[in-house]
């Protein structure tokens, strides 16, 4: 997926990077006669190039070759730069640089002085006595040198203008200008700032994606991620419940543009989660090649402000502003902060990308960061966000939507391989296979598209290539590798001595140890800093092996720095592992492996507990007692990898198998294969050796039986050959109740009879999961007498939760249980099928435990003794449920309508549903009575004292239940911290929140924010309640954090009183206006100086983009770079627009 071609090499020569950037300075600063700002390095670099591409003809990108001389310097040799002419669009050949703004200009002006050695420039006599603004070039239209007012002679010499007069980029006329025959308009200040700031956004990101290094140790072999990319494997969960921490369900994507345009994940939060070394990066390098060249058919064309930001390099930046300008813009002064929220804030479009959380500094700070604040929805709430990361963040918003990255398949593998290694070598293309082949261990490592990249290149240049059995093994030959082209390389002539040992590391051991064990991980250094702590020569030494990398970047105290990592933090790990192996070895030592790993989370960095227990057997095992002493955090799968690293000792890895063994054993379906393969080698070590396997959890990857080959086969082609000494076979499908036929799995007579005679030591097998058919009988005829002697449990679970269990005599099926469970969803086929159902059951008269009705109740109808679903379907067997459960909204998800239950349709409902012993109301669109007098309520009703239970919202944090006695509700406070409380429009609703509210304020329950929606009308005289729209009022709240208004316009006089209400509730430290108008300024005078002391935050959000905060000292607003936005779902609050 990420890396780069041998046969596509680009070779640049230049001088040192830092003499060049010397004389560009001097050569800029001669006969100005004024003060010039400094120019961090990098943008001279991309100017230099960008004047010298100048001066060549328009040629293809795949023409380029480049060499790399040095940290950050390249220089075109060969072939010409893909622009023709300043700011004319070239994407047709790939894009390239453009000539960039003059970032030293004075003053922060928006005018610059070209080169005299551009060619043949288009110039303006500066005789005007008016200097002229640069608009600089921008990508959509295009830009060029040229006259814009059509009043002076162009193409005057250097001598007539003086040799330091400015240019002006004018708009080129498109067609449809020409057609016209408009002239082009001088854009506003505001636009300037903005193609300002996209440009140099795409200047960013193509020294990024330009220089994609496929072996550290080669760098002269830099090559742009366009030519190298190869799609591998995008899945996404296809499920509601998007935040399941479990294993899917998961539905392949067509591609990685599919992030972004496939409308099943649209959202404006994506995770994008991925293994170590499965390419996160390299899809947002890719996405960027997208971006900056406008790649058609590319969903990213239509995309105006892409942001990507490497979250390693925001240690200690809470604002992402602040980060955008220093890592982006090089903290360059025209564009300050507020500049740039406004133009993401108004941008037609933008897409932001944070790469790489798991490497993020701060995510366990104390200090809440704007990171955090993304990620809560409190921050860009509005504005797409992709976050790449290993594992998930402790906290996501409900909407986010998850796509995982599977690796390389072989497909993949092979078009790697053709496109960036052998070209269209066929036989070098079968060698490289081959070697491949002959490990099936490195061959389900290749998954991982940075081993098998490393892999490939290594293969082809090294006859010697050898089989692994680990992957400690494989990094270890890898390391030496890069060791060995070093040496080699040195012996050259005029090249510097190869002078370390390369086993001696001892100190970048603890260095990266340090890095990736604290809470908050750091894993960029400065390069002055590690010259301090592992020397120039080791440094220099790492740093030409390539496991170094260097990048100059903005600095948040300075204009620029050089910053280190390794290559990947795979590397890192690998060094970390070494110390901790150190650490271990040592007689006597006095650290706990508890202490040892306490901020070393497995899903975080699985591969420093592998390496680590690779080299070296007597720490390995240390590390799996600790490791199988930890059933709660540690998955099996992960165990079973650590251990499989341990080669060697037989009896050493007997004893982790016989351990594991004695627990449950899972093979998930959401496994890459290498997770997969390491189960099945711990089951025919298990079955070679005669170790009982308790239990074997095949969890949606079972596809077959093959009766002919007698195993297993998985969804992923692997397969269970080894069956003999398992003893419990738990295959489970599909949770959704809604499996369509394309998604069954039958399960013929055959392959059961054939399960049950291949598995000698089994003692019982369950098919849980509606997705599975198995055949309706099993004729007894044909079942062996040894299998009715075993009396194997064999039982599974039908489309609607029955249990049966196969009865060996007859071989029918029995139902096992009386009381099975009936969910009715909301899709009328599905509707349909589960009323059948419904109907055979209480036909039978069999008793329903629960009666599930998801989201689709609608009404009761009294006079036909019946519930009417939304979708007009009515449900009439209601005479056996026990339980009914009835639920809309509650907290995720969509609402169509409000329902209003009745006293008597209540009443009704109850006294229908004869065996009912209780009934469950959760959700916002569901009202339910305030009352029932005593005096209606059956006397039947009040002895079965049927439980009957409202939750209106889980965020509220109250439980109200029935008392049959009075007809009063009970209420119960649920709340374990701080609430949300939303009130609508009806004054049934708004007494329900005034009961509510006042429950939890009596019980000094914190509540974090009230939300009136359409529901505020004014504040009493007295400032001491809130008047609500039904004339009801909500008095004093003191736990109350944040008052939010929303949809409710609101004139001076109803202003003020909100603010003395505020000053009344002495808890509240926020207050907000949304979609609202209000009074454009305030007498400061009339603000209470108290919400001054108390440090109150008053926003402002109109139905415009603008974002509002008031000065309490001025009493005017002012824009607000931040969002505070309410996140409560739309679909409800389009409900109560005015």
């Amino acid at each position: 997926m990420d890396q780069t071609p041998d046969s596509d090499q680009r070779n640049r020569e230049q001088p040192s990077g830092r003499a060049a950037d010397n004389r560009d300075d001097k050569n800029n600063s001669q006969g100005r006669g004024r003060r010039r700002y400094r120019i961090p390095a990098r943008f001279r670099r991309l100017r230099r190039e960008a004047d010298s591409s100048l001066s060549t003809e328009p040629t293809d990108r795949t023409d380029r070759t480049h060499q790399y001389q040095g940290a950050g310097n390249y220089q075109s040799t060969s072939g010409a730069t893909p622009v023709a002419d300043v700011g004319v669009d070239n994407r047709a050949s790939g894009g390239g640089f453009r000539a960039p703004a003059d970032i030293g200009s004075p003053s922060g002006s928006w005018t610059t002085e070209l080169q005299s050695s551009l060619p043949q420039v288009e110039r303006q006599p500066a005789s005007v006595g008016r200097r002229r603004e640069l608009l600089h070039q921008g990508d959509d239209v295009g830009y060029s040198p040229t006259e814009v007012d059509g009043t002076e002679p162009v193409g005057a010499s250097s001598a007539e203008t003086g040799g330091g007069s400015s240019y002006q980029y004018e708009r080129l006329k498109t067609p449809e200008m020409t057609s016209l025959g408009k002239p082009p308009q001088r854009l506003t200040e505001k636009q300037k700032k903005k193609l300002y700031f996209i440009n140099s956004l795409r200047e960013r990101y193509r020294v990024d994606y330009d220089k994609v290094q496929p072996i550290p140790y080669i760098k002269d072999r830099l090559y742009c991620v366009d030519k190298v990319y190869v799609e591998g494997g995008f899945e996404f969960m296809k499920t509601e419940e998007q935040l399941t921490r479990g294993s899917g369900p998961w539905e392949r994507l067509e591609s990685y543009t599919s992030v972004i345009s496939d409308q099943r994940i649209q959202s404006v939060r994506r995770i994008i989660e991925g293994e170590p070394g499965y390419g996160k990066t390299t899809v947002t390098l890719q996405l960027a090649y997208d971006w900056c060249n406008r790649v058609e058919g590319s969903p990213m064309r239509d995309v105006e402000v892409l942001i990507i930001l490497r979250m390693r390099q925001l240690s200690g930046i809470r604002s992402i502003y602040r980060a955008i300008e220093v890592y982006l813009l090089g903290s360059d002064p025209r564009v300050k902060e507020a500049d740039i929220a406004a133009i993401i804030r108004e941008s037609k479009s933008a897409v932001v990308i944070l790469d790489g959380y798991d490497e993020y500094p701060e995510k366990h700070s104390r200090r809440e960061t704007d990171v955090q604040r993304i990620l809560k929805l409190d921050l860009f709430a509005n504005t797409p966000v992709i976050l790449t990361t290993r594992y998930l963040p402790d906290y996501l918003a409900p909407i986010t939507k998850r796509v995982r990255l599977t690796g390389f398949d072989e497909i993949a593998r092979d078009e790697y391989i053709r496109k960036a290694v052998v070209g269209e070598d066929k036989i070098a293309l079968s060698n490289i296979k081959a070697r491949l082949k002959e490990n099936p261990v490195l061959e389900d490592l290749c998954q991982v598209p940075l081993v098998f990249v490393m892999f490939a290149h290594i293969a082809h240049e090294n006859q010697d290539f050898q089989n692994f059995k680990s992957v400690t093994e494989f990094f270890r030959y890898m390391i030496r590798c890069f060791h060995e082209h070093l040496k080699n390389k040195s012996k050259e002539l005029n090249t510097a001595r190869y002078s370390i040992d390369e086993n001696e590391h001892a100190a970048l051991n603890k260095l990266a140890f340090l890095a990736i064990s604290q809470e908050n991980q750091r894993i960029t250094w400065s390069r002055e800093g590690m010259y301090k702590q592992l020397g120039h020569d080791f440094y220099e030494t790492y740093l030409a092996l390539g496991i170094f990398v260097e990048e100059e970047v903005g600095s948040y105290e300075s204009s620029s720095e050089v910053e280190v990592r390794f290559y990947h933090k795979l590397f890192c790990e690998w060094y970390a592992a070494h110390h901790i192996v150190y650490i271990l070895s040592q007689p006597g030592h006095s650290m706990s492996l508890d202490e040892l790993f306490r901020h070393m989370k497995p899903e975080d960095l699985q591969y420093v507990y592998r390496f680590a227990c690779g080299l070296n057997r007597i720490v390995g095992d240390n590390i799996m007692q600790y490791l199988l002493r930890s059933p709660g955090g540690v998955s099996t799968q992960f165990k079973i990898l650590c251990a499989l690293e341990q080669f060697g000792d037989v009896e050493v890895i007997l004893g982790h198998v016989r351990t594991l063994c004695s627990g449950t054993v899972s093979i998930k379906e959401g496994d890459n294969r290498l997770l997969q393969r390491s189960a099945v080698q711990v089951l025919d070590i298990a079955a070679m050796h005669g170790i009982l396997v308790s239990s074997l959890h095949l969890d949606q990857c079972f596809s077959k039986f093959d009766v002919t080959k007698a195993c297993i086969v998985l969804k992923s082609g692997l397969r269970l050959t080894n069956l003999k000494t398992m003893k419990v076979l738990r295959v489970t499908g599909r949770i959704s109740e809604t499996v369509g036929d394309s998604e069954g799995i039958e399960v013929t007579r055959e392959e059961l009879l054939g399960l049950f005679q291949t598995c000698e030591t089994l003692k019982e097998i369950r098919f849980e999961g509606r997705q599975f058919l198995l055949p309706h009988s099993v004729l007894a005829e044909t079942i062996p007498p040894t299998l009715k002697t075993r009396n194997i449990m064999v039982s599974y679970e039908d489309r609607q939760g029955m249990i049966h269990q196969l009865n060996w005599d007859d071989g029918q099926w029995q139902t096992t249980t009386n009381e099975p469970a009936l969910r009715i969803p909301q899709e009328e086929l599905d509707q349909q099928w589960a009323l059948e159902e419904l109907a055979r059951l209480s036909t039978d008269g069999i008793f329903i435990s629960c009666l599930y009705l998801d989201r689709c109740f609608s009404k009761f109808d009294v006079t036909n003794a019946c519930i009417v679903l939304t979708s007009g379907l009515r449900v009439t067997s209601l005479k056996t449920v026990k339980l009914l459960h009835v639920e809309g909204f509650t907290g995720s998800g969509n609402i169509s309508s409000r329902i209003e239950v009745t006293r008597e349709e209540l009443l009704g409902l109850l006294q229908t549903c004869q065996t009912l012993e209780e009934i469950r109301f959760d959700g916002l669109e569901y009202l339910l009575p305030l009352t029932i007098p005593a005096e209606r309520i059956p006397p039947t009703l009040k002895t079965r004292n049927i439980k009957v239970s409202y939750e209106r919202n889980r965020k509220h944090g109250v439980v109200h239940q029935l008392n049959w006695d009075n007809g009063q509700w009970q209420h119960q406070i649920t709340a374990d911290g701080s609430v949300r409380v939303l009130i609508f429009q009806g004054e049934l609703d708004q007494q329900w929140g005034k009961k509510e509210l006042a429950l939890l304020s009596t019980a000094g329950v914190s509540i974090n924010r009230l939300v009136l929606v359409s529901s505020f009308s004014n504040i009493t005289d007295d400032t001491q309640s809130i008047i609500l729209t039904s004339g009801c009022t909500i008095p004093l709240l003191h736990t109350l954090r944040t008052l939010w208004i929303r949809y409710t316009d609101v004139d001076l006089e109803v202003f003020l009183r909100t603010l003395a209400y505020t000053k009344e509730c002495t808890k509240i430290t926020k207050l907000g206006f949304e979609y609202c108008k209000a009074p454009d300024e305030v007498d400061a005078k009339m603000i209470p100086h108290l919400l001054k002391q108390r440090g109150v935050e008053v926003y402002w959000f109109p139905k415009t983009v603008e974002n509002d905060r008031l000065d309490l000292d001025a009493g005017n607003w002012k824009p607000f770079i931040s969002e505070e936005r309410e996140d409560c779902p739309e679909d409800l609050l389009r409900l109560h627009l005015p």
